[in-house]
């Protein structure tokens, strides 16, 4: 896992991602700044400059409404790996459900099987798609 994301920062240069919330999802763009994202259980280190493209994404994006701390956004896909579609990202809102004790989730497999364990509930959130594509 380690080479693979090794792999995909070298392919990345730096990605471009963006916080999911109300504001985005009102506006046609939000402020530029930097962050991190999980992808495939590790971290990667993002450059944000968002543009709001509801209904229209395509690479999966998993926003943690209440996790655990630390708990950063969760890219399904990245550059340079199978499905990645330039950074329009299909967003879902992943929550824990009552009584479950928040986790780290750092991958979309992760995020699957705590679906499958019933311990969160994810929930497709098209007027929040964004596009953040990558930048050279």
């Amino acid at each position: 896992m380690r080479r693979r994301l090794a792999v995909a920062t070298a392919v990345l240069g730096i990605a471009v991602f963006a916080p999911v919330g109300p504001a985005l999802a009102a506006s046609s763009s939000a402020n530029v700044g930097f962050g991190t994202l999980f992808f495939d259980g590790g971290t990667v280190r993002t450059v944000v400059t968002p543009v709001a493209q509801p209904g229209s994404g395509t690479d999966p994006f998993f926003k943690v409404s209440n996790g655990a701390p630390g708990q950063f956004g969760i890219a399904g896909v990245a550059p340079g790996f199978p499905g990645y579609h330039g950074g329009h990202w299909a967003v879902s809102i992943v929550e824990f459900k009552n009584g479950v004790a928040p986790f780290l989730l750092t991958s979309a497999a992760a995020v699957q099987a705590a679906a499958n364990a019933g311990e969160v509930t994810v929930t497709s959130t098209p007027a929040a798609d964004f596009l953040c594509p990558v930048q050279p």
